[in-house]
């Protein structure tokens, strides 16, 4: 009697285990939970070489400076206004109060929701 009480309790546990499992997997199949593992990933992706670029520029900058100092060159050149910037202030329109691009509340970002 015992033994017949185990295996069925047995048997429903197992049950109910694998059906929980098989319904966990279902909804992580769904087609806005993988578009949203895939955005996520993206996103996550992005930050990578966003972080990798940074890290570049920063290894560039550090070298610049580096070959600077052992050839003797002090002095960097003035570099021009960047073209956007320079084209909104010469603007005949914009002349009185230019609005930037980083002053701007705007986000091109179309990820900061997630």
């Amino acid at each position: 009697m015992f033994r017949r009480t185990f295996w069925f309790t047995a048997g429903a546990a197992a049950g109910v285990w694998a059906t929980t499992k098989v319904n966990r997997k279902l909804k992580q199949l769904t087609p806005e939970s993988l578009a949203a593992q895939a955005a996520n990933k993206a996103i996550e992706a992005g930050h990578r070489l966003k972080d990798f670029a940074l890290d570049v520029r920063d290894g560039m900058a550090e070298r610049e400076a580096e070959l600077g100092e052992a050839l003797g060159l002090d002095h960097r050149p003035e570099l021009p206004a960047p073209r956007r910037v320079a084209a909104i202030e010469n603007s005949p329109k914009h002349s009185e109060n230019p609005t930037y691009v980083e002053r701007s509340t705007y986000s091109y970002n179309r990820n900061e929701d997630h």
